[in-house]
């Protein structure tokens, strides 16, 4: 009953929730799964993004999955924490479609910008490395929305604060950070969400959706596993042939009897008497006419 009671709160909640709910499930699974077999990070490197392209060739997923990966608590925890606050946000205007293109394209965006960095500057990254978190996902959120509604006033703590100058701060201390950071492949990676979701924003205002494509894209891929409803059984068709002799004798006067004849005709006529000729059957009709060619 618990697990049925879970299972529906998870289909009715609203696109951010399920988002955390995902993540914290993917984090731990991986957790006791690899603490379990002890097998070592062996499933979390298949699901991370690594900056070796010959690795990334063998496994593209990873430019998307590594945004469900985490390093300990206090990396999913802070993640999850601003998902929900700027989440809400976001759906307060957009539909939950529009915020998941934001978050996967904002985690795609961060993946590559984080990619691209390694491969041709090399001396921002001195060794190979991983890229996990849901960071890059989640400064798209925040750079999307601040960047679309920047005057909008949010509380923190004692005082109201704007979107925008929210969106500036967080901006500029991974900027400060980069040339000092130990890790700089992250920074990078949020700078990248934050460049698209300010960049989705801005286009968004001017009537451009540039995400529109990967919203197509998706509802493409979900169509591909969605049953097609039952199409209701034409009924057979069936050839009914009539018989012909059969039909023509119902009315015909051959065989008959002359008193016969006569009590048809006469049932016939008072039929007519009382209720008219348009009462009449086809079939009397034919029976009368052909009465009145032998007589």
């Amino acid at each position: 009953m618990a697990t049925n009671d879970l299972s529906y709160k998870f289909k009715t909640a609203n696109i951010v929730v399920k988002l955390i709910v995902i993540n914290v499930v993917v984090w731990l699974g991986l957790f006791l799964i690899e603490w379990a077999l002890n097998m070592g990070p062996i499933l979390t490197r298949w699901l991370s993004l690594p900056t070796d392209l010959g690795r990334l060739v063998i496994q593209p997923w990873s430019l998307l999955t590594y945004a469900f990966l985490h390093g300990g608590f206090f990396h999913i925890f802070w993640n999850m924490v601003i998902l929900y606050w700027f989440g809400q946000i976001v759906l307060n205007l957009f539909t939950e479609k529009r915020f998941l293109t934001v978050y996967l394209l904002g985690a795609l965006a961060g993946g590559v910008l984080y990619v691209l960095a390694y491969n041709l500057f090399p001396v921002l990254i001195t060794s190979s490395a991983y890229l996990v978190g849901a960071s890059a996902a989640v400064r798209a959120i925040m750079i999307f929305i601040a960047t679309y509604t920047p005057n909008t006033e949010v509380r923190i703590i004692f005082f109201n604060v704007k979107l925008w100058h929210i969106g500036v701060f967080v901006v500029l201390m991974d900027l400060i950070q980069l040339p000092t950071s130990g890790n700089a492949g992250g920074l990078l990676a949020h700078l990248g969400g934050a460049l698209f979701g300010y960049v989705y924003a801005t286009q968004l205002a001017k009537g451009n959706d540039i995400g529109i494509w990967w919203e197509r894209l998706a509802d493409t891929v979900a169509g591909w596993f969605k049953s097609k409803p039952k199409q209701p059984k034409k009924a057979k068709m069936k050839t009914v042939y009539k018989n012909q002799s059969r039909q023509s004798t119902s009315y015909s006067t051959s065989g008959m009897s002359k008193s016969e004849q006569q009590k048809r005709i006469d049932s016939i006529l008072d039929k007519i008497s009382k209720s008219g000729y348009e009462s009449l059957s086809k079939e009397d009709k034919d029976f009368l006419f052909k009465a009145g060619k032998e007589n």
